[in-house]
This record gives C-alpha cells, structure tokens and sequence, in this order.
C-alpha cells in the first residue's frame, strides 16, 4: 500500500509514489527485524548497507554522478517511512546525509565530483564532530604535521553511524589555530572504534567514542572548516523532527495491530473484543491524528529547507541569509509540538492495551526511549525562546549555535548579562 492509501496523505511530488516503491520492500525488512535487534543488541550493519547498496544513501546526487537528485522534500519524506521502519537506522544515517549536503553545496568542484562518484557507488560517511570536554566553538582534535606528512590525533564521542561507515568527516583545529575537517578511512591505521554509547534510547546507533591515534591523511582531504551549509543547522534538526514523527507511525501501526489481535477485555469495558470498543478506538485514533500532524508539519520544514537550497544555487546572499533565517525560525516554532505529539503517544499506547503490553519481547518501550533521546539533542526549550523572540521583538533566528564548556564570565560580564 501507498502512503495516501494508508491514510498519510500525499507525498511531497507528483512522482513520490514511484520513489517510494522502490524502497517499500527495504523498508519491510528492516520493520521485521527492529524488535530483536533492540532485545539483543544487534548493530543494524547489514540494513545500512542495504540501504546504501540500493541507493538510498545517494538519493540527493545528481543523476549525472548516479545518485536520483531528489528533492529535499522527498528525501524528508522518505526519511519518515525509514525511521517508522528502525529509528537507529535512521539515526544511524544522520551524519552521511549531512555530508552529502555538504558536498552538493560546495565549491570546490574536484572535490564535490570525486564525493558524488564515491557517494553514488554506495560509500558511507561517518561523523567526528562531538566532543564532550571541548570549549564552546572549539575542537580538541588536533591537525599537524610531522616529517612532511599530516596527522590527526583526538577523541570524539557521539560518534553516531561511524561503525557502519567507510569515511569518517573530522572536525579538527590545525597547528595554527584554524578550523578544517578532514576525511579519512575508518579503516586507517590509528582509529579506534568503540561502542559505548549506554544511553537507554537510540541504542543501536554506535553513538560512541572513535580515538584518532596519529592517522595520516591524504592532503587532499583537508579542507577548511569556516565555511558551511547555509541550511545547516536546520537540516540537522529536521533529521531529528523526521525521524520522530516516523516513530509516531509506528506507535501507531503496533498499537492498531496489537488492539486488532487481543482477545482478552476487561468487565467495565464497552464490548466483548477490545477492537469494537469505541473508548480503545479513540486511543488509536488519537495516536494516528499525532502522527499524521507531526508528519505534516516535517514535510513543511522540508519545503523550507527547499527555498534555503535553492536560493544558495541562485548565488544571491541576501536571499539565502533570509531562507536561511525563516527555516531555522520554522523548524524552531515546529519542534515543541512535534515532539510533545510524539512523546505523549509513546505514552498513551499503554492505555489502549493491558499490562501485557510491557512484556520485553513486544518492544514497545523502545517508543517512548528513543523519542526522549532525539528530543535532547537541541533543548526545545530554546527553540521556544527562538520562536517567541521573533514573534515579539522581529529577531531573526541564529546561525550555526555551538555546544561546549563555556568560557568563564568575567564580573562585568555577568552584571551585564
């Protein structure tokens, strides 16, 4: 069935029916095997190379390098199927399609060419950006070098997808205090992989540590890390908001099969099955509705994000700088309800169903965990602020907001502030 026939209403082109077809069977076989991996810790390896090896990885180069140079709504849309299906394999991709946003909008055009051809053939790029003892718009990474060759030496943690990857993207500070990033094998003699990341959501995303032990780099995969995405911030946080709304498909979907296959009702309840009873149906109902809005409101971010695009292609700064500010001011305005839609969901599930409903095996708390795991990467609570400061006072959202210790306050600092 088509996403219109399920209820979830059309696709962002004329042509997304078509796309989605080609991904229907990928998507099946990943929604199979979510639950045991969750109980057993199973890493997504083989469903992230599926992926890649079909071409959903390079579903935005230019069908010149191979890739099907789709929009940005239809790659959000195709993302909501993808986290209804596994949200650790979305998840797990975050940082690859980033990086190919990043390709797509460069200017160095040897570089962009060789990243396409790479990315088309099915290539996968990792991060190494976070770092948790760093200072605010800072890395502790370090790039020098050494007998006429180049090093990277540092740890990152939030290391999310890289063990699935082939390239890791490295952000690092060189010898003269200057920002660049810096692709290199994961394979490279040097790096070191480790799955740690015991967070009780997204736990299948290898969102752990990598240590960068002297690993020589190819001088043609520096490059300087001051200029970026003008859709930047937004594409990353849109990611997030897509693959939450596919979860609430999900709770969803479980929720209705669940109810549909109990036989077991209570005494006080209003019919002799569960699933004739109008007060359950409300339930489910009320699950669909919340992700039926949040999906909405992801394919209006997307549309955003899409004028951002374009008008970077354009070469008119002022027009990009202006997308840029109104998407990250409607992604900012989106995510509390996105997630408050979601995380209620995830919630409210149980009430349509018994206390068998917790039983491990079922998997349905893995819902609720990875919602509230998504929902702390950017506080909402500052997006709020964001959204309300332009409504009140005409403020344009901010660009490109770091995350890091903090530099100490000076007295007249704090007075001020």
């Amino acid at each position: 069935m088509g996403q219109i026939s399920q209820g979830w209403g059309a696709g962002p082109s004329a042509d997304y029916e078509t796309l989605e077809r080609r991904f229907r069977g990928i998507f099946n076989d990943i929604r199979a095997g979510a639950i045991e991996r969750e109980r057993h810790r199973v890493l997504p390896r083989q469903e992230v190379r599926a992926l890649a090896q079909v071409g959903f990885t390079a579903l935005r180069v230019p069908k010149e390098y191979g890739g099907s140079g789709i929009t940005l709504p239809e790659l959000f849309n195709l993302l909501i199927e993808l986290g209804s299906a596994d949200s650790n394999v979305e998840q797990s991709l975050r940082a690859h399609l980033g990086f190919v946003e990043t390709v797509l909008n460069t200017d160095n055009l040897s570089w962009r060419e060789a990243w396409l051809r790479r990315i088309a053939a099915g290539e996968l790029v990792g991060p190494g950006r976070g770092e948790t003892d760093n200072r605010q718009g800072t890395l502790g990474t370090r790039l020098f070098q050494r007998d006429g060759k180049w090093f990277v030496s540092g740890s990152k943690f939030y290391s999310t997808g890289l063990m699935y990857a082939d390239w890791a993207d490295v952000g690092v500070t060189s010898e003269d205090g200057k920002p660049y990033a810096v692709t290199l094998r994961t394979d490279s003699s040097g790096v070191e992989l480790v799955d740690d990341w015991n967070g009780f959501g997204q736990r299948l995303t290898s969102s752990g540590t990598t240590h960068y032990r002297d690993v020589e780099v190819d001088p043609s995969n520096i490059r300087p890390d001051e200029d970026r995405v003008p859709y930047y911030q937004a594409f990353y946080q849109s990611l997030h908001l897509a693959n939450i709304a596919g979860i609430g498909r999900a709770v969803a979907d479980e929720t209705a099969a669940a109810v549909r296959d109990r036989k077991r009702s209570f005494s006080s309840g209003n019919a002799p099955l569960v699933r004739h009873d109008p007060q359950i149906l409300e339930i489910v109902g009320r699950l669909r509705a919340a992700a039926y809005g949040a999906g909405a409101i992801v394919l209006q971010n997307a549309q955003a994000l899409e004028r951002v695009w374009q008008a970077s292609r354009s070469g008119d700064a002022e027009r990009t700088e202006q997308a840029r500010a109104i998407a990250d001011l409607e992604i900012a305005q989106s995510q509390s309800l996105v997630i408050e839609l979601i995380l209620d969901s995830s919630t409210r599930l149980f009430d349509a169903l018994g206390a068998t409903s917790t039983l491990p095996h079922l998997g349905l708390d893995r819902f609720w965990r990875n919602v509230r795991t998504l929902a702390t990467h950017n506080p909402r609570i500052y997006k709020d602020r964001i959204a309300g400061d332009f409504a009140v006072n005409d403020t344009p959202a901010p660009n490109q907001w770091k995350i890091g210790v903090a530099e100490p306050q000076t007295a007249a600092q704090a007075q001020a502030a």
